[in-house]
């Protein structure tokens, strides 16, 4: 039985987690990658071991916590050598994810919520592309609120990270959280359409 799985994503502070957490009052199973990634770069002793022998030592504390500060320092500049942690994480989160769908395959569907997506079926196991969106000035305002992060920061974050249209290019479906427009009409009908 293959589950029908759609992802979700959205650029910082757009709020693709709240509309994520309102598919999940409706009984729709969510698969967060990046909490999920956080969790097996903690515990998974496999991709422990291949952290440790990419980055040394210092990669981990003494009580084996992940050395998350001391990391985020030495990719900072280094995009070769975030591409090699990256090349190492993203396969273990994949393999994860697809064991989980496996498990909630009787739902109607799930939803597989990430910071960073393809387009559906382009190297994943998704049918469709939910893109969360919101203006620039509000996700800013969101961040700052929610992190306590300068605004400096935030659009560095933002640099980084796929352009609105690029996420445009992916999408099969968007839903506008600018506090204007109802997010929880736009996800019941996209609920009612997923669930056919």
């Amino acid at each position: 039985m293959n589950p029908k799985v759609i992802g979700i994503t959205g650029g910082i502070g757009s709020g693709k987690s709240l509309i994520a957490r309102i598919f999940s009052t409706l009984g729709i199973p969510v698969y967060e990658a990046d909490d999920r990634a956080k969790e097996l770069i903690r515990k998974d002793p496999l991709l422990k071991s291949q952290l440790l022998e990419l980055l040394g030592p210092e990669a981990y504390l003494p009580s084996g916590e992940y050395n998350r500060a001391w990391v985020a320092s030495q990719i900072f500049d280094k995009p070769e050598l975030l591409q090699q942690v990256n090349e190492r994480v993203h396969p273990r989160v994949r393999k994860d994810g697809e064991e989980w769908a496996q498990k909630h395959a009787p739902f109607p569907y799930l939803l597989y919520e990430a910071a960073i997506m393809k387009a559906a079926g382009e190297g994943n196991n998704f049918e469709k592309v939910i893109v969360v969106e919101a203006p620039l000035e509000l996700r800013i305002q969101r961040v700052k609120q929610r992190d306590h992060r300068t605004e400096q920061a935030i659009r560095s974050i933002m640099d980084r990270q796929a352009t609105e249209e690029e996420r445009q290019h992916i999408a099969n479906y968007t839903i506008w959280n600018d506090e204007k427009t109802s997010v929880i009409e736009q996800v019941l009908k996209l609920d009612e359409e997923l669930r056919k």
